[in-house]
């Protein structure tokens, strides 16, 4: 997409979310059982086709990239969107279209891309960061099927989702499997977390009939690569929640008024503005970089160092939004202690930035080996 379109879809995005997720809409849905609003979802993907923004025209969709699909997640963060967009269309699309099973896409793909259906993916017992050594479930051959063995503690929209992938271990190595709501033996049990505006629940499996996805044990390297894809577009979700923090915090310093003036032209408190707006600029950078890698062999380095930076600029600017507003702040009424919760809650999804300091350490050595190998 040329500049200006992007900036269209960034225009449009933001006016549907101005009217459909404004603060009020979102306490009213944290509330509920199911997070989202059917008649909301059914428009951000039928009339906007926003769930099919990556997704190829072959399969109903738009055909862009993670560039323009990263706008979106911007803007949804900073909107607090309570919906299964997340879970749909950063875990759950992607890892069907990597999967490159032909029958499984054409089966799955376009219910999600016109917004009939919602998914869900399970990498792991958590919401921790991928290694096959944690996947928590085991599927075995019953007769002529698979059945699914197990459970799984967190996972987003898992109560809600019509469609569950898992990641499970089977004898031929990591597979990925389906399974539809509904299916006997499976149990969801939705829970209550930090982060109200994202649901999360507790899916258990007691021998539930599973649809293979790809090629048995063959799930293991394009998992990785669902994963990291998934934490780019949480680096830009956590990029437009930290401006939308940053625009609350100067909106308020500019209006609220103590010794006859604004607290604005405070000396602390102008340097505090900025302090945010450097860690915000620094936040998009890398995640921009991220959402423009095209080589596969870059984005785990990428995705980790915008995992890192933007957790932990969103957690700082959302917390210091909060102390700028002062008491106000830090009350249930006010909004800025929805996007401290988001913030702490995101900090730790897919691995903490200490985890993801640790991962960059690796994979530059293992860079550094394989080019002292060549030399």
């Amino acid at each position: 997409m040329a500049k200006s379109e992007v900036d269209e879809l960034r225009d449009a995005v933001r006016e549907f979310l101005a009217e459909t997720s404004p603060s009020e809409t979102v306490r009213t849905l944290m509330a509920t059982d199911t997070g989202f609003d059917a008649t909301t979802w059914r428009k951000l993907a039928g009339e906007l086709g926003l769930t099919g923004i990556a997704v190829p025209e072959t399969w109903g969709g738009a055909g862009a990239g993670m560039t323009e699909l990263a706008v979106v997640f911007e803007e949804m963060g900073a909107a607090l969107l309570c919906a299964p967009f997340f879970s749909t269309v950063a875990l759950a699309i992607p890892a069907l279209l990597a999967s490159g099973d032909r029958s499984a896409i054409e089966n799955f793909v376009p219910s999600l891309v016109d917004g009939s259906c919602t998914a869900t993916l399970i990498l792991n017992d958590q919401l921790g960061p991928w290694n096959p050594e944690n996947v928590a479930l085991r599927a075995e051959r019953g007769g002529t099927r698979y059945l699914i063995h197990g459970s799984a503690r967190q996972v987003l929209d898992g109560h809600t989702a019509d469609i569950i992938l898992a990641a499970a271990h089977t004898d031929a190595g990591i597979s990925l499997f389906a399974v539809l709501a509904g299916a006997e033996g499976l149990r969801r049990t939705p829970l209550a977390g930090v982060d109200r505006t994202r649901k999360v629940a507790c899916v258990e499996f007691d021998g539930v009939a599973a649809q293979p996805i790809g090629t048995a044990g063959d799930a293991a390297d394009y998992l990785a690569r669902t994963s990291d894809a998934a934490i780019v577009a949480l680096a830009a979700e956590q990029v437009g929640a930290g401006q939308r923090c940053l625009d609350m915090a100067v909106d308020y310093a500019k209006n609220r008024i103590q010794f006859g003036r604004p607290i604005g032209s405070f000396q602390a408190i102008k340097h505090r503005c900025a302090d945010m707006l450097v860690l915000i600029e620094g936040a998009r950078s890398a995640a921009s970089h991220a959402a423009d890698v095209a080589d596969p062999g870059e984005l785990p380095t990428a995705a980790s160092v915008a995992k890192m930076v933007c957790s932990e600029a969103f957690l700082q600017v959302a917390v210091d939004n909060m102390r700028i507003h002062g008491g106000i702040g830090f009350t249930w009424e006010h909004d800025a202690h929805l996007y401290v919760r988001r913030a702490k809650a995101g900090q730790l999804m897919f691995g903490s930035p200490d985890y993801h300091a640790q991962r960059l350490a690796e994979l530059v050595g293992t860079s550094s080996q394989a080019l002292k190998g060549l030399t």
